[in-house]
């Protein structure tokens, strides 16, 4: 045990037991710092990819939001979080300024004892640069704690997130009981940056918690996005009308 003041004592957080490995062909999505970056304005689809990708466990979840972000995106509405098999408590705070969601973070990320951290900023502020990210990287290096930024408004300058991720909304899924009703939220996501994995492009939804089922799933589903394909044989190129 090591002294730097006179206030006390330096604690080492205790570190969490390792995530089993992940099944064949599924994403590792687990990273100690990940960018969202929503591609519309007032987009909801990036609370709900974060939801999806939060680790289950008992410990309560941070989240986080700058006013910009809260009065653009919402709140998170608790009573549906059940939804995606989140059942911890949730800590909401809202912040007046990025710099102190950013540092609201980095304390979060010191407590062992939260499950994550959320944290939304909007428009890319000059307080969140790659020193900013740097941080709050080894900060959850250090605990185990996994940290998630949601970036509505920001063209994405240089972060260290080990993941970074673009999200947009694509229809609905049938529902299964109403056909005029939506079903299930889908996803366009882009990874364009990850370390240990290639940048790809998927249709993504995910599949609640099946506790019924042989198999049960709580997880994020990816499908590679189809790309546009060639002309059928009897469809051919609209001629054009030569000027005179």
């Amino acid at each position: 045990m090591t002294t730097d003041s006179t206030y006390g004592q330096v604690l080492t957080l205790p570190r969490r037991r390792p995530s089993p490995p992940p099944e064949p062909g599924v994403l590792a999505t687990h990273a100690p710092l990940t960018d969202v970056f929503p591609q519309a304005f007032a987009s909801a689809p990036a609370s709900g990819f974060v939801l999806s990708l939060l680790p289950r466990g008992k410990g309560p979840v941070l989240w986080v939001q700058d006013f910009l972000s809260r009065r653009e995106n919402g709140a998170p509405y608790t009573p549906s979080l059940a939804a995606f098999g989140l059942e911890q408590p949730v800590l909401l705070v809202t912040a007046s300024h990025p710099r102190d969601v950013l540092w609201t973070m980095e304390e979060g990320a010191a407590c062992a004892g939260l499950s994550a951290v959320v944290g939304e900023v909007h428009g890319g502020p000059e307080v969140l640069d790659f020193t900013a990210t740097k941080r709050l990287s080894l900060r959850a290096e250090a605990s185990g704690v996994p940290l998630y930024l949601i970036r509505s408004g920001d063209p994405g300058g240089l972060s260290a997130a080990r993941m970074r991720w673009r999200i947009a909304s694509l229809p609905s899924q049938a529902h299964p009981d109403d056909p005029q009703a939506p079903g299930a939220a889908r996803w366009d996501l882009e990874l364009f940056r990850a370390r240990g994995h290639a940048p790809g492009r998927w249709v993504a939804d995910h599949e609640p918690d099946k506790r019924q089922s042989p198999r049960a799933a709580d997880r994020l589903r990816l499908v590679p996005r189809p790309d546009d394909g060639a002309l059928a044989p009897g469809d051919q190129p609209i001629p054009q009308r030569s000027r005179r």
